[in-house]
């Protein structure tokens, strides 16, 4: 079985430089942090940033960003978003579970797309917590289990097939446990869906690779019912069974 390596995602961010041409978190980080925590003068810091987006729009807000990673590549991805939006981030290149700050150095924490590809996440939650001062925040989003995305990433996972390796996913029940056995308290849990969803991404990816790009990269859709779709999803989000139904979900927490 394939596992995720650091010349893996060396190679994966040379090929997927363009950040334009990926998927965002649709303000979803943002949102929860700007709910959980103040923005402005804060010291943060973002775990295995990927393209950091999420980070060139925290130092809009004010924020004092360190971004980390452990391949030059995504950095060099960074470094661009943030000169294009011509702001300042602090880009790091060193490891997640050995992080080159002093203790308790952020106010809050946070990754996405990361935690599922450790077998034992111990080793970074655990570094997570030393560089948070006490009574800071922690956001950690993961994969959904039950979850069409979930059902091919299992399948594909043994075939050697799946573009990350190795991967896994959790639920909102296994994620709270896991967060809060690591010294936090839970402020609470969110999630969302893929839109569009996974299929048309998959068809479009597929499309893209064999050199035909036909397919934008949101679907326009007819706006009434675009509309009742939006409203429908802001209504069913808010119910626990909504939670069984997302591709991702996150849990903000308190370090004790």
């Amino acid at each position: 079985m394939r596992e995720s390596t650091k010349e893996h995602w060396r190679d994966y961010w040379v090929t997927h430089a363009d950040a334009d041409e990926l998927y965002s978190t649709e303000n979803r980080i943002i949102e929860q942090l700007y709910a959980a925590c103040p923005i402005r003068g804060q010291f943060i810091l973002e775990v295995g940033a990927g393209s950091g987006r999420d980070s060139v729009t925290l130092v809009k807000m004010g924020g004092e960003v360190f971004v980390l990673d452990y391949v030059e590549s995504s950095l060099a991805i960074i470094k661009r978003e943030a000169e294009s939006s011509q702001v300042k981030a602090h880009l790091v290149c060193a490891d997640a579970t050995r992080m080159p700050f002093r203790d308790e150095a952020f106010d809050v924490a946070f990754h996405q797309g990361l935690m599922e590809h450790f077998r034992d996440p111990s080793d970074l939650l655990e570094e997570n917590r030393r560089v948070l001062r006490k009574g800071g925040t922690i956001l950690v989003d993961v994969p959904q289990r039950y979850h069409i995305y979930t059902v091919v990433k299992h399948i594909l996972i043994p075939l050697g097939k799946w573009f990350a390796g190795w991967e896994t996913e959790y639920t909102v029940r296994s994620l709270e446990r896991l967060v809060a056995s690591h010294g936090f308290s839970i402020c609470g849990s969110y999630g969302d869906w893929m839109v569009p969803g996974f299929f048309y991404r998959s068809l479009r990816y597929m499309l893209r690779k064999s050199g035909i790009a036909m397919l934008p990269k949101y679907p326009g859709g007819v706006p009434l019912f675009r509309r009742i779709a939006e409203d429908f999803r802001d209504w069913f989000r808010r119910k626990r069974l909504a939670f069984y139904t997302f591709a991702v979900i996150g849990t903000v927490a308190i370090k004790e």
